[in-house]
């Protein structure tokens, strides 16, 4: 008899086989259209952030150029969604890391329970998806060398994810309305 466990994970094989083979099976011409627009999206944010991270003097404006890439999803819903999830994640994070940096600073007993007390944290807030950039944020917070105090540090980052997330959501907003324009043109020649 099998497992209600094995039967999901059995499932869960079989649909991502599935869509794999959907996928391959849409028109190479198709995928590169896709992936084009998918790449205006990402570099169309991610230069925006990094060029506004640049302007406002942050002092590692890459973080906000590669946050923009993170969320940038091919609908305005989905980068809602993630961006809202990185936001979470950035803000536990970085009053995660804030807390490890002022409890116990470079230790490595420090910044495994910090990570873990963010990862747990949005577990606890029942936004599950931003736990892993909760852990990022945290270690980017507690292993990256910085200039600065903690304080500093961790509302720079956050400066920086919002910046990020800011840029990839008006990009994408932008996109969609060219997108709906264009579509509604095609509607009214036929």
């Amino acid at each position: 008899m099998t497992q209600p466990d094995d039967t999901t994970r059995a499932e869960r094989k079989l649909m991502a086989s599935e869509l794999f083979a959907m996928i391959k099976a849409v028109p190479l011409r198709s995928r590169i259209v896709e992936g084009g627009m998918m790449a205006v999206h990402a570099v169309g944010g991610a230069t925006m952030a990094f060029l506004i991270g640049q302007a406002l003097h942050t002092e590692q404006a890459f973080w906000a150029a590669i946050t923009a890439i993170a969320v940038s999803q091919h609908n305005y819903t989905d980068t809602q969604n993630l961006s809202r999830d990185q936001f979470i994640g950035a803000m536990v994070g970085g009053v995660c890391g804030l807390a490890g940096a002022l409890l116990g600073g470079g230790h490595l007993l420090a910044y495994a329970s910090t990570v873990a007390v963010a990862i747990v944290v949005c577990w606890c807030l029942n936004v599950a998806s931003a736990a892993r950039l909760g852990g990022i944020t945290a270690t980017i917070m507690l292993l990256v060398p910085s200039m600065g105090s903690p304080l500093e540090i961790a509302l720079t980052r956050l400066g920086e994810v919002t910046i990020g997330t800011t840029c990839a959501l008006f990009v994408c907003w932008v996109i969609a309305k060219i997108e709906t324009r264009w579509m509604a043109g095609r509607e009214a020649k036929r």
